[in-house]
């Protein structure tokens, strides 16, 4: 299904080459004077320069052209020579009834369902999710079911940080506290014995003192570098209490995502493309890439027209170990052989851009993935305080993700206890909802590279641009059609316009496949957040001033109904893609 404006575009263009112009002229964009009119074209304003006559001569035969088409209520030339087109109340009507009835409620299609692989959350395993992860979690998931509602194949991948330097200090500091478990011993035999269980509170409790102790204990800081290498060449005690750690922190990792509504294909890390370092280094070689600098392997990626320095790539460190590049390269290698992707999508802090550079840069050299293959670095700005500074907790520290939650989920209880349209069974599950909403659409609503304040209040409103208005909104045509009594498996047949308001709800649902193109194209989820606001307030002006559950006229009440079943279809419909769950009560 096309949409609106490739339509009325065809239409145009078609109008255009039959008076003898360029058909590429007839491109059709959305009205900024919707008092005049919805659409407009601007093409003969191009024209006459190409065809050396005055741009309002060229509107006025198209003009004409299309006077007689039956979707138009009024085709008018205004000059100097703009287009301007407004659409009958039939053809509204006619085009929303087909696009309710599409499986796709009209948003386009990607053919041949190219694939995407993204890369977000990118936690690190032995330590629990704190704010930090928020971001990435969030933007990644709302990219992807964007992508995926395009048609997209997305391969969603965690990128576990689970083979650096962290691993080591817990296995160090376990082998400390217990040194006569047998995992630490030079005869272990991981086919035979088994190392100890472990929780994730001790993991959480073992990393930060590991860390702190190595900034002041050489000896000990020493001794996680060593277990690291240990681990990293195969030790099988390390190996086997590694696979523990991971066991232990992936589950509760799924289990801080699930809450979040956030789930991943694939929960490869770092240690997934240590097979894949060897093929690298053996690429960069044989390509004259890769060269000795103060003792590391590095590939220059400089380019004659950077205005500031790009530093090499270090490949190899000088004491042979590897980096966050060298495994970011690595990933590279193995996502070309396993899925061929056509995109390759990095949901990163913005703070790492120069880093993605060099790393892109280095494999656009080495050619480790097509020339067509795109690799994006989508950069997040930072969650702020009410100081504008990045969110921390009272005393200072950086909030674990599950104590926000729980937070949020509160705040959203007690709004929820004064409400009487939600039973007492519903409130715990309706306050999960809701506080992950208010968390969700206050990040969203913002573009993915700007800064934000995390203010609770405003997002868990009732009123304005908040994920709360969206999903009170949405119990409200709930009301309205439960009341009714109306079968919501029924097809959904639109059969004319009313009211300025009808027409507004109707252009806007119409036009939402141009919305998501324009989100996909710029990886943006706030323009999906825009549109469903405005549509939720188009509807808010509508229900003010028209009261379907008493209108006398049983047509026109049908037609308000079915309108009340697609625009709450609509705003699910974004809602899904934002990650948000839908309520039935508030």
């Amino acid at each position: 299904m096309k949409t609106m404006l490739q339509q009325l575009t065809d239409l145009v263009s078609a109008a255009f080459e039959a008076c003898g112009y360029d058909p590429a002229l007839g491109r059709v964009g959305v009205s900024n004077r919707p008092d005049l009119c919805q659409f407009q074209c601007n093409g003969a304003l191009t024209g006459a320069k190409l065809y050396h006559k005055a741009p309002f001569m060229i509107a006025d035969e198209v003009a004409k052209k299309l006077q007689d088409e039956p979707i138009f209520s009024k085709v008018e030339m205004v000059k100097p020579g703009f287009l301007n087109l407004t659409l009958s109340d039939e053809h509204l009507a006619k085009e929303a009834t087909a696009l309710a009835a599409s499986e796709t409620l009209g948003i386009p299609q990607a053919e041949n369902a190219p694939t995407i692989v993204m890369d977000y959350g990118g936690p690190n395993v032995a330590k629990p999710l704190h704010i930090g992860h928020l971001r990435s979690a969030i933007i990644g998931e709302s990219l992807k079911r964007i992508a995926r509602a395009m048609g997209y194949r997305v391969v969603a991948d965690v990128h576990l940080g689970d083979w650096g330097l962290q691993i080591g200090l817990v296995i160090a500091e376990l082998s400390e506290r217990h040194p006569e478990w047998r995992c630490f011993a030079a005869d272990f035999d991981p086919n035979t014995e088994k190392v100890p269980a472990l929780d994730v509170d001790l993991l959480n409790e073992v990393y930060p003192f590991a860390s702190k102790k190595s900034k002041t204990d050489e000896a000990f800081a020493e001794k996680a570098h060593r277990m690291t290498f240990e681990l990293q060449t195969g030790n099988p005690g390390c190996t086997a209490l590694w696979q523990e750690i991971l066991r232990v922190s992936i589950a509760d990792l799924k289990g801080s995502y699930e809450k979040l509504g956030v789930d991943f294909d694939l929960w490869y890390g770092e240690s997934n493309a240590e097979a894949y370092v060897e093929p690298l280094l053996a690429t960069l070689r044989e390509q004259n890439l890769l060269h000795e600098s103060e003792g590391a392997q590095v590939v220059d990626v400089e380019e004659p027209d950077d205005k500031a320095p790009v530093p090499p790539v270090i490949i190899k460190k000088s004491d042979n170990s590897n980096i966050y590049a060298t495994t970011d390269l690595a990933t590279i290698i193995q996502r070309e052989e396993d899925f061929h992707p056509a995109a390759i999508w990095y949901v990163v802090d913005k703070r790492q851009g120069l880093h993605f550079t060099q790393v892109f840069r280095c494999a656009r050299k080495a050619h480790l993935v097509p020339e067509d293959c795109e690799l994006s670095f989508l950069g997040f700005g930072t969650m702020n305080g009410s100081d504008g500074k990045p969110y921390k907790t009272r005393d200072g520290g950086v909030m674990r993700l599950s104590d926000l939650l729980a937070t949020v989920e509160d705040a959203a209880a007690e709004k929820m206890n004064q409400s009487s349209f939600v039973s007492a069974e519903e409130q715990r599950d309706t306050a999960r909802k809701v506080g992950i909403a208010a968390i969700k659409f206050g990040d969203l609503i913002n573009h993915r590279s700007k800064d934000y304040i995390f203010d609770l209040d405003r997002f868990l409103s009732f009123e304005g641009k908040t994920g709360t208005y969206l999903l009170y909104t949405i119990t409200r045509i709930h009301s309205i059609l439960e009341k009714l009594g109306v079968d919501d498996r029924a097809p959904i047949t639109l059969s004319g316009v009313y009211t300025d308001a009808e027409r507004d709800m109707l252009l806007n649902i119409l036009q939402t496949g141009e919305v998501f193109t324009h989100a996909l194209d710029e990886k943006a989820p706030n323009y999906i957040c825009e549109n469903a606001y405005k549509l939720a307030n188009l509807f808010s002006s509508f229900y003010h001033d028209n009261h379907i559950a008493t209108e006398s006229d049983p047509v026109k009440q049908q037609n308000w109904i079915s309108l009340c079943r697609l625009t709450s279809r609509m705003l699910q419909k974004q809602l899904d893609v934002l990650g948000i769950e839908s309520v039935k009560r508030m």
